[in-house]
């Protein structure tokens, strides 16, 4: 009988078990305190109970393991200096939607030739999320494959749908069913209408087919998942201005949503070059020290070096610390705005707000409870 399926594939792999795999990578005491800690106070954001800003930052994508446990150090450290004003989250991505063609992250091809050594690239993922949560640094990632969630979720404090997929049934479907907060960007045309509509499919209960702990096929059912917001990352135009803002502000009211809105510095915002992040983060700041309480969080792509390089296949010529995908401002200049923003915050909270009768600027217990 002539053969009338996989006509067009090649073969199939099998892979480890979600289970099987965090056996062999278990999530220890520090990490979970890590997770629920930055799961807590994500939401507490969301809800208006902490009034610090949510800043998610780091590099567009990681594929160098070295750099990114030495770029995590360094924010970790950052962290505790500003932890009175900013709530911090690492941007730890391993996953990269393609217009057509090119490298689709560390999960899916890690060794960066082509040999798409999945199964490897989510031991790494998992290895590498692992020990930046341990230091205690919360950590944030764009899902893009729908079954990726099954191998890292229990190291997820924040996770992102992309511009791409926001549209997608299937990762509305997923978001609903998801461990923690989700943030939802706008398409790629700047229509915000797609973010909207997947923040009301993730908050109803959803059905679908997806795999369990132990790999096997299931139909997944979920409770929906309210911890959803807009992330504002430009598209034909950015739309990181008061006019732009106020618009999703309302578009999000006369939905019954929550009005919380983060702003993507980078990406269309920023005309995706690196010099103008830190002019869409010191506008933001601005507005938002200047009362615009609809704005909640931003985002910035930052490496430990300026700028970006293609990688041509020859792994010796990589400059360290320098993305392989979108441009990155340096480790410096992201110090620059974090330490001149926690400054400008301090004293708008020292003048506007008050916790039980004390200065908002006091010291807390960071572990325990939040700021605000």
């Amino acid at each position: 009988m002539q053969q009338i399926q996989d006509l067009r594939v090649g073969g199939y792999k099998p892979l480890v078990p979600p289970r099987d795999l965090k056996k062999e990578l278990p999530v220890n005491e520090a990490s979970t305190k890590t997770v629920i800690f930055g799961r807590k106070c994500i939401d507490d954001i969301l809800e208006g109970l902490d009034r610090r800003l949510l800043v998610i930052v780091g590099p567009c994508s990681i594929h160098d393991e070295k750099a990114a446990f030495e770029y995590a150090e360094r924010l970790n450290e950052l962290r505790k200096k500003v932890e009175q004003t900013m709530f911090l989250v690492m941007r730890v991505y391993f996953e990269k939607p393609r217009t057509s063609v090119g490298w689709k992250g560390l999960i899916n091809d890690p060794n960066l030739d082509g040999t798409c050594d999945i199964q490897e690239g989510l031991r790494k993922a998992r290895r590498i999320l692992r020990r930046i949560t341990e230091i205690g640094m919360p950590a944030g990632t764009e899902l893009l494959e729908t079954i990726t969630p099954q191998y890292v979720d229990d190291l997820i404090s924040w996770a992102a749908i992309g511009a791409r997929t926001t549209e997608s049934q299937i990762h509305r479907e997923m978001s609903s069913g998801l461990s923690m907060p989700v943030g939802f960007k706008n398409a790629t045309d700047g229509n915000l209408s797609t973010a909207i509509n997947a923040m009301l499919a993730a908050r109803a209960p959803q059905s679908f087919l997806g795999i369990d702990q132990d790999g096997q096929t299931c139909i997944v059912q979920t409770m929906g998942n309210s911890s959803g917001h807009v992330v504002l990352r430009g598209g034909n135009r950015p739309n990181y201005d008061a006019l732009s803002i106020e618009e999703a502000h309302l578009d999000l009211v006369s939905k019954d949503l929550p009005a919380k809105i983060m702003i993507d510095c980078s990406h269309a915002n920023s005309k995706k070059k690196f010099q103008g992040q830190s002019v869409v983060w010191r506008n933001i700041l601005h507005q938002f020290i200047n009362g615009n309480d609809a704005i909640m969080g931003m985002m910035l792509e930052s490496n430990l070096n300026e700028g970006n390089q293609k990688f041509t296949g020859n792994h010796a010529d990589l400059r360290y610390g320098v993305s392989i995908t979108d441009e990155c401002i340096s480790w410096e200049a992201t110090e620059q705005l974090l330490l001149d923003a926690h400054e400008k915050l301090g004293r708008y909270y020292f003048r506007n707000m008050r916790y039980g009768g004390q200065s908002s600027t006091r010291i807390i217990d960071k572990i325990q409870e939040p700021l605000w």
